[in-house]
């Protein structure tokens, strides 16, 4: 039997909303068996996520990290996704870990927003000039048609440059006031790496939907609590969010916020209850990922491939 390779060059036949209706689909199935392992060497990192679900098959998402590597002029991060067959265990493709995790991580937030932001959205902010925050360009793009889009950050710099180099996929423009442009938006989208809130609620006008995607560690915040308290809140996944990113495991742990207040995550799509109800409230999503999710695209990548 051969192993498909399934590189970078796949990017041209995958289209954002077609793998959000395929992550949609993978969570009408039976729940995912995920597991994380680490391994250390120094500062180096062997990090592998696992994820089995029955009827989909199986995955092994490996990476290494290796901070001394940009000194080299080489990659910190590498990896491969490996796909298994969910039938008889064998191996049944690679794809390039670059290419998953960019449309994993765009395509959580996007299937979000396309569940909790008012359809009529059109004015988006995005905070934070790196590569998620460029992606999440071309992701709402597909869904919210003719959307304007500001960006703010840090190193005022950085947003000049994303705008520019976007300024042909959208209307782009930086953003100097990170207060007036939440105000302003109707979607927000965090990727950052800060540990501190960048967004607070009392600037977030009725009808936003934030997608918070940057924060990854249980340090890391992005939406301080005034933000949780105005939101109904959602999370990808339970199981990878709740007590493991700051954004939640601290306002959980000081009471700011109930585990009840958490009102669905991705499982709870195909009964309805990840959804809008009305035009006002404020909607918020965090993005906390998952090997399970790595499994569902990496799988829509090699379909959309194989059918190129």
């Amino acid at each position: 039997m051969s192993i498909e390779i399934v590189g970078p060059e796949a990017e041209a036949q995958l289209d954002w909303i077609a793998l959000t209706d395929a992550i949609a689909a993978g969570h009408a199935l039976p729940r995912a068996e995920v597991a994380d392992t680490f391994l250390y060497r120094g500062e180096d990192t062997l990090l592998t996520r696992s994820a089995w679900i029955d009827g989909l098959g199986l995955a092994i998402k490996g990476a290494t990290v290796m901070p001394g590597n940009p000194a080299r002029g080489r990659p910190m991060v590498n990896g491969a996704v490996n796909l298994f067959s969910d039938s008889d265990g064998t191996l049944e493709a690679i794809v390039d870990f670059h290419l998953v995790t960019k449309w994993k991580t765009a395509g959580d937030s996007l299937l979000a927003a396309r569940r909790l932001a008012r359809p009529s959205a059109r004015r988006i902010l995005i905070v934070g000039a790196g590569s998620v925050a460029r992606s999440m360009v071309a992701a709402y793009s597909a869904a919210f048609p003719g959307a304007a889009f500001a960006v703010w950050n840090r190193t005022p710099a950085g947003a000049e440059a994303m705008a520019r180099d976007l300024s042909a996929m959208a209307e782009i423009r930086p953003a100097a006031d990170l207060a007036a442009a939440a105000a302003e938006a109707e979607i927000i989208a965090t990727a950052t790496m800060s540990s501190a809130p960048v967004i607070r609620g009392e600037w977030l006008s009725p009808g936003t939907h934030l997608d918070l995607i940057g924060a990854y560690r249980p340090d890391m915040r992005e939406a301080d609590d005034a933000t949780l308290r105005r939101a109904r809140i959602f999370v990808d996944a339970r199981a990878t969010t709740l007590h493991h990113i700051g954004e939640l495991k601290t306002p959980l742990a000081e009471g700011v916020i109930a585990e009840s207040d958490v009102l669905g995550d991705f499982y709870d799509l195909p009964p309805g209850r990840f959804a809008r109800t009305s035009d006002d409230e404020i909607t918020l999503c965090k993005n906390g990922g998952g090997a399970h999710l790595d499994l569902m695209t990496a799988k829509y990548i090699l379909a959309a491939w194989r059918a190129r």
